[in-house]
């Protein structure tokens, strides 16, 4: 555990980031903890506490499948995980009601002692900075959601967003700024940045989330060196490593995972294999993916999951296609001992209605056969078993 004060790095938009750790204060036999949030002030120095001393010596080498230690089933958290959130498309795309239940349906499936997503949008007013212009750029795409609709992130208890994709600077820098402004305003956490390391304590087990993307401002995916280095970094700092990346090309037709770079119009959207072995060899213990607007397959490396994809979560005012496979997505829910040993897995399956709210598949069965097979076909001997009951297991 590095004992040293939090680090100031370059911003996504040339502001000091600090390396955060936040206390998640959970209550006793309540599934989501309440947040504890430092009072905000002058001094950025004095927003966060330093952290005590993180044991990582107990912590499982990668490599290795060995059995938790004894009492660890005691020192073990679930979290719980999204793809893409679009809740509107401010201002004449609106979900029903202006959002109000947003996410009702699945709720009670995100329930866990963390609850992440991928918020693929700013929350903002108009800046007048769209990246497409005014009028529009033909076939250019700019979404935001009034900065009020945190709320409804609140209300369906996340805890923590991914800001690191392809649409946070949509209406500029302040847009991206004024998101970060909107979300402390709900008190939800969030990460994105370049060298930004977000800390959480959970039931007394710290864990570091980190974002990465191919667009600039985030920590590069198609940076490997730097990419361990980060993921290095974090582990010094708690006792479990989780990475969200934005990572694969888009659309009904890329559900498979091949070796190699994906490039989409243009972009180097980066290797989902080599970037998320990578980021385990370098002590991740689980990666969550989304990005290609679909769900792709599942497989352990090391012992540790990776998910590819866990595709479409959210669309409202039909920001998102809901056609075909793109209506399709989940909740990744799974279980780390706090050495970082994987001890369960879930997924449970999700769609996007007609209007593009989050619905539950209460039959759990289109998406959970989708990632099934996916996985088999993508990863043979490494691909995750998903079990008609959403089970995520490793093969024998």
């Amino acid at each position: 555990m590095n004992s040293q004060p939090p680090s100031r790095s370059p911003g996504l938009f040339g502001r000091p980031v600090l390396t955060v750790t936040i206390i998640l204060a959970v209550l006793a036999g309540i599934g989501v903890g309440g947040v504890a949030v430092a009072n905000r002030g002058s001094d950025p120095a004095a927003l966060w506490q330093e952290p005590a001393a993180a044991a990582t010596s107990g912590k499982s080498v990668p490599g290795t499948t060995a059995a938790a230690k004894p009492g660890a089933a005691e020192q073990a958290i679930t979290v719980s995980a999204t793809g893409d959130i679009m809740m509107s498309n401010a201002p004449s795309r609106m979900p029903p009601g202006d959002g109000e239940g947003f996410f009702d349906s699945v709720a009670a499936d995100l329930k866990s002692d963390l609850v992440m997503g991928n918020l693929e949008q700013p929350l903002t007013d108009d800046t007048g900075a769209s990246k497409c212009g005014t009028p529009p750029e033909p076939n250019c795409y700019a979404f935001r959601s009034p900065p009020s609709y945190s709320r409804h992130l609140k209300a369906a208890g996340f805890q923590l967003m991914n800001l690191a994709n392809n649409h946070t600077k949509d209406f500029g820098a302040k847009g991206a700024v004024n998101t970060r402004a909107a979300l402390d305003d709900a008190g939800i956490k969030y990460t994105g940045n370049k060298d930004e390391i977000t800390v959480v304590e959970v039931k007394g087990i710290k864990v570091a989330v980190v974002g990465f993307s191919g667009y600039s401002g985030a920590n590069n995916l198609n940076d490997l060196d730097h990419s361990r280095e980060v993921i290095q970094a974090a582990e010094q700092q708690a006792d479990l490593v989780i990475v969200q990346v934005h990572m694969g090309a888009e659309g009904a037709a890329m559900q498979h995972v091949k070796p190699g770079s994906e490039i989409f119009h243009g972009e180097n959207r980066g290797d989902p294999i080599a970037f998320s072995h990578a980021v385990i060899d370098a002590g991740a213990d689980l990666v969550v993916g989304h990005s290609p607007h679909v769900l792709r397959g599942m497989e352990f490396y090391k012992g540790k999951l990776i998910a590819y994809s866990l595709g479409n979560f959210a669309g409202g005012g039909k920001t998102l296609s809901n056609q075909g496979v793109l209506k399709y997505g989940g909740i990744l829910r799974v279980t780390l001992g706090k050495d970082g040993s994987y001890a369960a897995g879930e997924f449970r399956s999700t769609y996007m209605n007609s209007v593009g709210l989050p619905t539950r598949d209460k039959a759990n069965e289109m998406g959970r056969q989708l990632v099934s097979r996916l996985s088999g076909e993508d990863f043979g001997d490494t691909a995750a078993r998903i079990g008609k009951d959403g089970s995520i297991s490793p093969r024998a």
